[in-house]
């Protein structure tokens, strides 16, 4: 009865065995490393313009991380059409009815949560992020090259570099030969202060537990304390709206590294 017992034993320990050897020939994944920091680099296209953008984040959780994010966004308007001159060659682009471009610097903070992970290595991650924080507008008055003739004679004529002003005649469609040089109006740079909030949900593709590859689709909105004037009229002279909050919708292409 003892040597059935101690046969039997032994065949349940080699069994034992057997089970938790791994087969040479089989492939196996090792679990993914929790890489606890990141920083990255994107570039995003959003519905009235593009910018770039930064972010360093550090894990809190297995699944929830805190994003510090900083970016830099052009902001146009939405009814603007570039125009040109076709009465005199060489002439350059424009936006008829535009009298200030602006920037916007965004600083802010916000949580990044995973949705749905990883199945396996080179599969794609689901995460949900949303930030808020301070938004920073830069406004410049545009400058245009205006055509001046005072010998009535079309082949001779003067550049003069005029702040411009679409309710003044000297201004109109045929005397603007395009848009002066961006550094022009930057001593009259005006700054508006205000928030922002951003949505977005970011598909992480990376390959490697290291790499940081990101497309992020979502929506951001920007506040002030008073409405910003960056048209005053339309392409076709119709009146246009100007706003202190801005809405628009982005895609932005993500890449850096984790450790």
């Amino acid at each position: 009865m003892l040597r059935r017992f101690v046969i039997l034993v032994v065949i349940m320990a080699a069994a034992r065995t057997g089970y938790g050897q791994v087969n040479p020939n089989e492939y196996y994944e090792a679990p993914p490393v929790l890489m606890r920091n990141e920083v990255s680099f994107g570039i995003n296209i959003h519905s009235n313009g593009w910018g770039i953008d930064f972010r360093r984040g550090r894990n809190l959780t297995v699944s929830r991380k805190r994003m510090f994010d900083f970016e830099f966004v052009g902001m146009h308007h939405p009814k603007e059409i570039k125009s040109v001159n076709p009465l005199y060659e060489g002439s350059k682009s424009y936006v008829l009815g535009k009298i200030n471009s602006m920037s916007i610097l965004r600083s802010g903070i916000g949580i990044q949560r995973v949705i749905a992970g990883k199945a396996e290595r080179g599969g794609v991650e689901l995460r949900l992020n949303y930030t808020g924080g301070i938004s920073l507008g830069f406004v410049k008055p545009v400058y245009l090259n205006i055509i001046r003739n005072e010998q009535n004679d079309p082949d001779i004529y003067s550049i003069s570099i005029e702040r411009y002003d679409p309710d003044n005649p000297d201004h109109s469609q045929e005397n603007i030969y395009g848009r002066a040089a961006f550094t022009r109006g930057l001593g009259e740079m005006r700054f508006y202060p205000g928030l922002f909030a951003k949505l977005g949900i970011s598909f992480e593709y990376g390959a490697n537990d290291d790499d940081v590859k990101i497309i992020e689709v979502g929506m951001t909105a920007d506040a002030y304390h008073e409405t910003i004037e960056l048209m005053k009229t339309g392409s076709f002279q119709e009146p246009v709206r100007n706003t202190q909050v801005f809405f628009n919708f982005y895609i932005n292409l993500i890449y850096g590294r984790k450790w």
